[in-house]
């Protein structure tokens, strides 16, 4: 339980790093109007909607098919799919086939596929191989 909430609190500290450094979003204060388009928050919505809803999968499969490395809003929607799913108890995920270590995973590599793998890894530690 305590290796899971502190996980929880580093992974979300990355990210918020991440975002902060980035983008200048502050979570908690500004992030619902920091998309440059309306169609991306929607589909940040309609992701994590999957994920309440027990989708972790294919949610992040559907993700990964947005993916572009020429489209940061894309990386920045990534960042706060992880954020969001990354709140959710150990037990939500376990009964959903995901874990913690996914949502590193998933951060690790939307962070390289967008040149942002040095400041990952200085982030969130060198990856387990």
């Amino acid at each position: 339980m305590l290796t899971d909430d502190y996980a929880t609190r580093m992974t979300n500290s990355v990210v918020g790093t991440l975002l902060k450094l980035i983008f200048h979003i502050e979570l908690g204060k500004n992030e619902d109007t920091a998309w440059k388009d309306e169609s991306y928050f929607e589909t940040y919505h309609q992701l994590t909607k999957m994920i309440d809803e027990g989708q972790i999968n294919e949610a992040e499969n559907r993700l990964f098919d947005l993916l572009d490395p020429s489209n940061t809003e894309i990386f920045k929607m990534s960042l706060m799919f992880y954020y969001y799913m990354n709140d959710k108890d150990g037990d939500f995920l376990e009964k959903n086939n995901y874990t913690k270590t996914e949502i590193t995973d998933g951060l690790r590599h939307v962070s390289t596929l967008y040149g942002y793998e040095s400041m990952a890894e200085a982030l969130l530690g060198q990856a387990s191989e």
